[in-house]
């Protein structure tokens, strides 16, 4: 009689048991990848010695913003003076009508500068000769490289009384117009030569961003039969969303800072009623008038009001559309 002997089954979960990579041990992975690539992270030394030093050493003079300060006396103030030098310009007329004239610049800067770069952008993306493409992007681009003094100087000139913009208006029979005195036109001459400035070299960025878009998603959306208009509503634009939001939320991060060089430039005091912003206002209490603690009050409350805005842009857009910077 044979008897049939069974092999006895492998035992389960040793041979069938995926290899575990031992993890390391806690601690010391920063030491490890600094010295794995050093290299790479001495190329950011240079930029945190440039924050730390332009950026976040200044922070500590706005001590002087409650305290007392005197040209030739202590750094950071003689007299602890609390808010007093806050109730002043909440107080003041003056710093009311500036803050006015700081939103109407801020939000018109936003509302024309922000949306025309990507509106040039789609554009000169549909533009199938590249040798036009090349012209205009070039043509474009070339007022960003003139320094704000060209630039305001260009714009001083064009519109001087006696300057090529009045001669064309007379040539067709109107009266010459004071561009440069009247404060109604400052906002309009500001906001005009901002988006000259700033148009072209604002497309770059969207440029970049649609060459990151899906070919297959243009073929899909012919096959459906969109059209130009369709697809780029439905495909350009969601494509290049995060770039938008991103840079969107760093404009309105810097709604309050109106470029000081540029309206400092313009102005002149005719048209302060309308011209006249809080860092130029800043300027002249402070350098001017040497009231540096009165200054650095209202130059503070406007940095406040910058990290509340670029915050609740950001949560804001991280909960609509799911894209923040942090």
């Amino acid at each position: 009689m044979s008897t049939s002997v069974k092999s006895a089954p492998p035992p389960t979960g040793v041979e069938d048991r995926p290899a575990v990579t031992p993890r390391p041990a806690p601690g010391g992975g920063w030491r490890r990848a600094l010295r794995r690539d050093w290299q790479l992270y001495s190329l950011a030394v240079l930029p945190l010695l440039f924050f730390l030093v332009f950026r976040y050493l200044p922070m500590i003079g706005n001590v002087i913003a409650f305290r007392r300060f005197e040209p030739g006396g202590s750094m950071f103030g003689e007299d602890w003076v609390g808010l007093r030098y806050v109730r002043m310009f909440l107080s003041d007329p003056t710093f009311w009508q500036v803050f006015r004239n700081t939103l109407w610049l801020g939000g018109l800067t936003l509302v024309f500068c922000f949306p025309i770069p990507i509106v040039l952008a789609l554009l000169l993306n549909e533009v199938r000769r590249r040798s036009l493409k090349r012209f205009v992007q070039s043509v474009s681009y070339l007022p960003h490289f003139l320094s704000i003094v060209i630039v305001a100087g260009l714009t001083l000139q064009m519109l001087a009384t006696d300057g090529p913009v009045n001669h064309a208006l007379a040539w067709l029979g109107h009266d010459e117009i004071r561009f440069i005195q009247e404060p109604g036109w400052f906002r309009t001459i500001y906001v005009g030569s901002e988006i000259w400035q700033t148009a072209g070299w604002g497309t770059i960025l969207y440029l970049a961003a649609l060459t990151t878009i899906d070919e297959d998603l243009y073929e899909a959306a012919r096959i459906d039969g969109a059209n130009r208009w369709q697809q780029i509503w439905h495909v350009t634009l969601p494509g290049i969303r995060p770039t938008m939001i991103t840079l969107l939320i760093l404009n309105v991060g810097t709604f309050m800072a109106v470029g000081f060089e540029k309206v400092l430039l313009l102005y002149n005091p005719l048209t302060y009623p309308t011209a006249d912003v809080i860092s130029t206002y800043v300027y002249r209490t402070g350098v001017e008038s040497n009231s540096f603690s009165y200054a650095a009050a209202i130059g503070l409350f406007e940095a406040v009001i910058g990290l509340v805005l670029i915050t609740s842009a950001n949560t804001l857009s991280r909960r609509t559309v799911g894209t923040s910077l942090w």
